[in-house]
């Protein structure tokens, strides 16, 4: 039964005011117990008259400290490091404001405070104060005796680090809610092994999964290393399907929110958990210093990239978010999703970067400093079918966003690029290929903006990846769908890759083309393969892969580098820049404009041809047969 929101704030009212008067008990026993120790359980009578004049003033003095530092808006049962680190900072300035209103000022002349009590009174005060809560904490938390005999779905926690010692921690917390009952952890690390975290052992290492499985009545395996490669978080998995145990999973570090790790957290395992690559770490708050303050704009906000981009920088203390979306719809779910969670500073705008009276418009009622250009259209085969719309979309609206930024005074604009804009053979990378050199183009020229491109492969999960087709396919039956059995992707999830274009952006210099490292390339079969095991459909061929041929322009293998680029590195060891030579500025607005004409006209039949010249100018295109057998990354990778 829910109770009316006024009974609620009356409860909560009174449970403060619980709160307090326990405090000031407190406090009031400590400051007697200062006396006490001092003077070894005999105070003499002219400090007696010292502690009954003094003692409501330190108590005083102390609870509005204690109010002030917000020490009774959450309850006992949920106190955390957290809160016992701000109790020691509270505790410390109401000892340190004692002390100095007692030192100028002594009421009705009794005898001055010594020394060694105001230090007993901060010692007993913050055992107390500290003490109280998380013994509170601790009863609460401790199950009723009948429990320990009741026994609820038994779950293994792979990970025995801060992570899993959470997830422990949160488990025996709502035992009878969750009806989970830990059987114990296991650790990488042998020198946990045998140790006792929150009441559970480890019991090994993953070598020993298998036997623990054996030996013990576990009913789920839950993996709890957010930090752990792939290949660590498929052999969890493939030992627990061998045994017939569910698995479950945390996300990976890009996932996690900040503050304590939870139940509620855990999923099923997908295959960007198992891919082989290790995550990459970021200190996020850290790198993208140059946010915090600022007025950000994204261009194509409610896409994948555009709206994990608003998710971060929303949460990087950046000024006003300014959310540029041409799909109403999409747009509103990032913005529901964003003000769900608490983040106010929205401006969400309709609108098409193609417009450019419109988005000079906005840029001049926003002013924003940093702009993210994440709009762009990047189905490959539905831009060959539709080729004045990506030129429009992809080109053209680069330039007017571009041109536009430098005229309103942006400090910054990264424009988000693609692996399919290397060595170009479809019309989507030619268009991805020629705003990458509208980039390179401004930043030649004198401006006040550091314009740069960030160019990476395909990102799990995004809308139209591979990963949904795969994962519709599998629900429907199959077969699977693969063009080629020895075609590989570059990887990497959305997370991550946002997190590197972030990053990027800050060390943007003015022209840069930044290449993020993606890691070893993925066989797309394998990856297809292992979505099916993940399924549960693997066994008994009940999901088969078909091989339907390579599609018009597709490659076999894709680059992440042009033939006539350098790779030299930066201070940050996955951000590698692509430099080369740049083309005449004059010959590329001159294909733009011809571009604009060709759009205009809505003519398709020279829009290849231009597109081709303008991108390659002074270059031979490559032959269209050409496949690429060789990934041109690799880590540390430089060429000269």
């Amino acid at each position: 039964m829910r109770l009316p929101a006024a009974m609620l704030s009356w409860r909560a009212a009174l449970h403060r005011l619980a709160q307090v008067a326990v405090d000031v008990g407190l406090l009031f026993a400590a400051y007697w117990l200062a006396f006490y120790f001092r003077f070894d359980g005999s105070v003499p009578g002219r400090f007696e008259e010292t502690l009954s004049a003094t003692i409501f003033i330190v108590v005083g003095l102390k609870m509005a400290v204690f109010i002030a530092a917000r020490l009774y808006t959450k309850w006992w049962r949920f106190t955390s490091m957290r809160d016992l680190q701000a109790i020691v900072l509270a505790v410390a300035v109401s000892s340190i404001l004692v002390a100095a209103v007692l030192a100028q000022w002594q009421p009705g002349g009794v005898e001055p405070v010594p020394r060694g009590v105001l230090a007993f009174d901060f010692l007993f005060t913050l055992v107390l104060i500290g003490g109280v809560r998380f013994l509170v904490r601790s009863i609460v938390e401790r199950p009723p005796r009948s429990e320990f005999f009741r026994k609820g779905r038994g779950v293994l926690i792979v990970g025995a680090g801060n992570a899993g010692t959470s997830l422990l921690r949160d488990m025996q917390r709502h035992r009878r809610q969750l009806g989970l009952t830990p059987i114990g952890l296991i650790d990488d690390d042998p020198r946990k092994r045998g140790l006792r975290m929150h009441g559970a052992r480890v019991l090994g290492t993953r070598a020993d999964l298998p036997r623990i499985l054996r030996d013990r009545v576990v009913n789920e395996v839950v993996i709890a290393m957010p930090s752990a490669p792939g290949a660590a978080r498929q052999d969890v998995v493939e030992k627990c399907r061998d045994a017939g145990v569910r698995c479950t999973t945390l996300p990976g570090l890009p996932e996690l929110m900040r503050g304590e790790v939870t139940m509620s957290q855990l999923r099923e395992v997908r295959v960007e958990d198992v891919l082989g690559r290790a995550p990459i770490v970021i200190d996020l708050a850290t790198v993208a210093r140059y946010l915090s303050g600022r007025t950000v704009l994204v261009t194509g906000a409610g896409g994948s990239i555009g709206s994990e981009l608003c998710r971060q920088i929303a949460a990087l203390g950046v000024r006003s978010l300014v959310m540029v979306e041409h799909s109403e719809n999409n747009l509103f779910e990032i913005d529901h999703a964003l003000r769900a969670r608490g983040d106010t500073k929205l401006r969400p705008v309709v609108g098409d970067c193609k417009d450019e009276t419109h988005m000079a418009r906005v840029l001049a009622e926003h002013r924003p400093e940093i702009v993210f250009h994440a709009a762009a259209y990047k189905h490959v085969p539905m831009m060959e079918l539709n080729p004045l719309q990506a030129v429009a979309n992809n080109a053209i609206a680069t330039e007017i966003m571009a041109r536009q930024s430098a005229v309103h005074g942006v400090e910054r604009f990264c424009l988000i690029s693609t692996d399919k804009a290397v060595e170009p053979k479809t019309i989507m990378g030619a268009t991805k290929a020629l705003a990458e050199r509208i980039i390179e183009m401004h930043g030649e020229g004198v401006t006040g903006t550091r314009f740069a491109a960030v160019r990476f492969g395909n990102v799990l999960g995004s809308s139209g990846s591979v990963l949904p087709i795969f994962r519709r396919q599998i629900e429907a039956g199959g077969p699977v769908t693969v063009t080629h059995p020895e075609m590989t992707r570059f990887f990497m999830t959305i997370p991550e890759a946002v997190q590197l274009v972030i990053e990027a952006t800050g060390i943007a210099e003015g022209g840069d083309i930044f290449v993020l490292d993606m890691g070893e390339p993925v066989k797309i079969v394998d990856l297809a393969q292992r979505m099916i095991e993940l399924s549960g459909k693997g066994d008994d061929d009940q999901i088969t892969i078909q091989f339907v041929g390579i599609r018009p322009g597709e490659k076999l293998h894709e680059e992440l580098f042009n033939v006539d680029e350098d790779v030299l590195s930066t201070r940050f060891g996955k951000i590698m820049r692509a430099t080369r030579p740049p083309l005449d500025a004059g010959q590329v607005r001159s294909g733009l404009a011809e571009l604009e004409r060709i759009v205009t006209e809505g003519s398709q039949h020279r829009v290849h041809e231009v597109l081709m010249q303008t991108t390659l100018a002074g270059r031979s295109e490559p032959d269209q047969g050409e496949t690429v057998t060789e990934s041109t990354f690799s880590e540390g990778d430089a060429r000269s």
